[in-house]
């Protein structure tokens, strides 16, 4: 199994192949996937690869390439803008089963945001052929990635009305 450097921010993040049958029992837990049958997990493990980042670590930059998708398995992340003040803002915040980069992976545009863990956080780096694959092969997945997009950008929305209220 390779070793992945996602940029320079999360070269300290521990990279890891997953073990296979332990993995596809954690990923049936994961209701995006729950519908899937045990080859396709143990495929999905095979392809995949755990990611462990401390708090405050960048998963990726605004801008980078949209190569893969992430599945929070453990811990929270936080989507970034930067403010007005040229500090990173909190725009939204990620928990367990959640995709972060799936706007990027399905559009195949640079990424729109930056990701940081609010704490210690384990997320399953899915490559974007295997995650696109997953998505045209299977319409639960399917729908329920629509049905994550959906709820980020109503969530997002809410924030930002938010924001100009403060303001």
């Amino acid at each position: 199994n390779k070793l992945v450097i996602l940029h320079s921010d999360a070269s300290h993040a521990t990279l890891s192949p997953m073990d296979v049958y332990k993995e596809a029992e954690q990923l049936a837990k994961v209701p995006m996937l729950a519908g899937l049958k045990p080859s396709k997990l143990k495929l999905l493990t095979f392809t995949s690869e755990l990611v462990t980042l401390e708090p405050g670590q960048i998963l990726f930059h605004r801008g980078e390439p949209s190569d893969c998708t992430f599945v929070i398995m453990q811990g929270m992340a936080e989507v970034l803008a930067t403010g007005q003040d040229g500090r990173p803002l909190v725009v939204l915040n990620l928990g367990i089963h959640e995709l972060i980069g799936e706007m990027g992976a399905i559009t195949n545009a640079p990424r729109i945001a930056s990701v940081r863990a609010a704490n210690q956080l384990l997320v399953l780096r899915i490559e974007r052929d295997t995650f696109l694959g997953l998505l045209s092969e299977n319409s639960d997945v399917a729908l329920d990635v629509m049905q994550q997009l959906t709820n980020k950008l109503a969530k997002s929305h809410a924030q930002a009305e938010q924001l100009e209220i403060a303001l």
